[in-house]
């Protein structure tokens, strides 16, 4: 509004004339209204992800810890509770000990916290949404945290009226700026959902696990255009499959997925 105002003058009337302009012409996006049944369970959801990411940087310290006082590797992942019961002892040190020890119980604490949650949350999309939660864990890659991300950030398939729509919504597609036949690199990539993004790209390399055709997709796609871009390329077909199967509900179909193009969608 600031940009094309083109008045000195400043009151109701004239604020007022001009919305109406750019309501005529198109150019005010409409928002769109998070229903209010599902706004807590995705806040939920969200809330969720700070406590993971709390998580993540205990596990953190433990192991850079470790390293700083040359100790042998955990012969096990301490992020599962089984492994880490006696780590502390390991440390000669009693004051890094009891830190290590601290570490432990926020560690213990915090798994207890997220199996509650996480709980509470599936119970949830089971009453919200149970058949397009079943359609999104039918891909392969997509578990039950990214199954429940990918639905409640999305909530309604419709409100994106084409493919493009949801792609660049989730940011998985650049925003390329061109002018006078020079193209260059957008500004305005963080613009969309970063959760979907996350999701989405998190999907892209939990689907090459114990999937040789998709290995083969991505080492074709490796030999053209890179690692880097590959693994986005992948992300990006998935967002593209999973708007087709929520829009026609269906589940994932590796045969079509497998057969279009690197960019073509499953349609």
């Amino acid at each position: 509004m600031k940009a094309i105002h083109g008045s000195k003058t400043k009151n109701d009337k004239i604020d007022s004339r001009k919305i109406a302009m750019l309501l005529r012409a198109g150019m005010l996006p409409q928002a769109y209204v998070y229903p209010a049944e599902m706004r807590a369970t995705r806040d939920l959801l969200r809330r969720r992800e700070y406590f993971m990411h709390k998580q993540s940087e205990i596990l953190e310290h433990i192991e850079n810890t470790n390293t700083q006082y040359n100790l042998d590797p955990f012969p096990k992942r301490i992020r599962y509770p089984s492994n880490r019961t006696d780590i502390a002892a390991g440390f000669p040190d009693p004051m890094v000990s009891k830190s290590i020890e601290v570490d432990v119980l926020l560690l213990d604490a915090y798994h207890g916290i997220l199996l509650d949650l996480e709980a509470k949350i599936l119970s949830q999309a089971r009453h919200h949404d149970p058949n397009s939660l079943g359609f999104l864990q039918s891909v392969p890659g997509i578990g039950k945290i990214l199954a429940l991300t990918i639905l409640y950030e999305v909530q309604d398939i419709k409100r994106f009226p084409a493919v493009g729509d949801f792609i660049s919504y989730a940011r998985l597609v650049k925003c390329a700026h061109e002018s006078a036949g020079k193209r260059t690199g957008g500004k305005n990539n963080k613009i969309g959902n970063a959760h979907l993004k996350w999701a989405f790209s998190e999907a892209a390399v939990l689907f090459l696990r114990g999937n040789e055709p998709a290995k083969r997709l991505h080492q074709k796609l490796v030999g053209k255009y890179g690692k880097g871009k590959a693994l986005s390329i992948i992300a990006q077909k998935l967002g593209r499959v999973v708007y087709y199967m929520l829009k026609r509900k269906m589940p994932f179909d590796p045969e079509k997925f497998f057969q279009g193009g690197v960019h073509e969608s499953v349609a």
